[in-house]
């Protein structure tokens, strides 16, 4: 049974009652415990909020202190918040506006776009298709993908010279902006948006390099041609929902438990494939993260901030030092919600290996070395045959 422990200010309950959460990975399905404690907000020392702004001063002194607090949130729950990030509210204000009017659209519009023909096409993918988490039933959300395009990337001065071996990952079978000309900005927005998540992309980047004690520059080629996308992620309020805050309330409280039968999820239990995730989401709240005592805690919005969560490849490369959360989306605003999540890694025609500054003396290697293609497409294998299963 679980004991009494801190967290930050809070003091999780005694002997609190335990459930096994079952979910994809790399390697094959893994299991978590999870404590069936009430739903709670994060406390600051377990989703801290990092100052972003020392990422782009010309003082080493200034970007390495960013480090350090990033490698502090990324070895205690992986989460944490970025604030004066360099993209302006404006950017993020017209990509919400332009979700809202793709999702809202009729269904036969949508469903021109499908995107359900692979996890590297471009596009739309409808009520009742996706399912994270078998475990918790089918996603209540709709969303659509916008892969990373060369064409879109101001540091690629030429994408014609871009070498083969990088270039035949870098172009899905369709377009991101099929069947959205009746919504002009839709593209304008998304773009810009992209363009500027890939700057921060980047700094965040070396930033991490940074707090692993390696050269700045260390990861720079292997983000020169990225595995990037945007997940635009639209959550219609989960039935019977009427709690607005980003934590707790009555109804999620009272269905904070996978497996529940009538805890319905807005997106299933999950962790991330790639480097990181940077997100934006509107003020409904919603975002759940499991805490390393294993209970779910409320992200709740934060005005003018990114969401930045750790992924299964970083947890790859640093021999799991740094932790891939679980999370998962409960929608009980009793509004429709949107979140925008940026995911980001290195080209799939690059590879790595565990670094050796995060293998400790007398420590062996969690994990080999592949290839980010492999990695890639072993991930998404694991979560289909978890699916398959249920």
């Amino acid at each position: 049974m679980a004991t009494t422990a801190e967290v930050g200010n809070v003091s999780a309950a005694p002997e609190a009652e335990t459930m096994q959460l079952r979910l994809a990975s790399g390697n094959g399905p893994i299991t978590r415990t999870i404590r069936r404690t009430p739903l709670r907000d994060a406390s600051p020392s377990e989703i801290p909020l990092i100052d972003a702004s020392p990422l782009f001063s010309d003082s080493l002194a200034d970007r390495q202190g960013v480090a350090r607090k990033m490698r502090d949130a990324a070895t205690n729950n992986g989460f944490f918040y970025i604030s004066d990030h360099g993209i302006p509210a404006e950017v993020t204000d017209s990509a919400h506006e332009a979700c809202l009017g793709f999702f809202r659209q009729g269904m036969e519009v949508k469903t021109k776009t499908d995107a359900n023909k692979g996890i590297l096409h471009n596009g739309y993918r409808a009520p009742g298709t996706q399912r994270l988490n078998p475990a918790e039933g089918v996603d209540v959300r709709e969303a659509y993908r916008i892969r990373y395009d060369p064409r879109m990337d101001p540091a690629v001065a030429d994408p014609s010279s871009i070498p083969e071996h990088a270039a035949k990952y870098l172009h899905a079978p369709n377009s991101p902006w099929e069947s959205t000309e009746k919504l002009p900005h839709f593209k304008e927005s998304f773009v810009r948006y992209f363009q500027a998540s890939l700057v921060l992309a980047r700094a965040l980047t070396r930033a991490f390099a940074l707090s692993l004690g390696l050269d700045e520059d260390a990861f720079d080629d292997k983000v020169q041609y990225p595995n990037a996308s945007f997940a635009l992620n639209y959550y219609p309020p989960l039935p019977g929902g009427s709690d607005s805050s980003g934590g707790g309330g009555d109804k999620a409280t009272a269905t904070l438990a996978p497996g529940d039968p009538d805890a319905r999820v807005s997106i299933g239990s999950h962790t991330d494939f790639q480097l990181f995730t940077i997100l934006w989401q509107d003020d409904n709240g919603g975002l759940q993260v499991l805490n390393r005592q294993g209970q779910w805690i409320g992200a709740r919005p934060v005005k003018g901030t990114f969401v930045v969560n750790i992924g299964d490849y970083m947890q790859h490369i640093t021999n799991g030092l740094y932790v891939s959360t679980v999370h998962r989306v409960q929608n009980w605003s009793g509004r429709e919600r949107v979140s925008i999540a940026f995911f980001w890694g290195f080209g799939l025609h690059d590879s790595c290996r565990v670094l050796d500054s995060c293998v400790a003396e007398g420590e062996e290697n969690k994990y080999d070395e592949m290839r980010c293609i492999d990695w890639f497409n072993r991930r998404f294998e694991n979560m289909l045959d978890l699916s398959e299963q249920k």
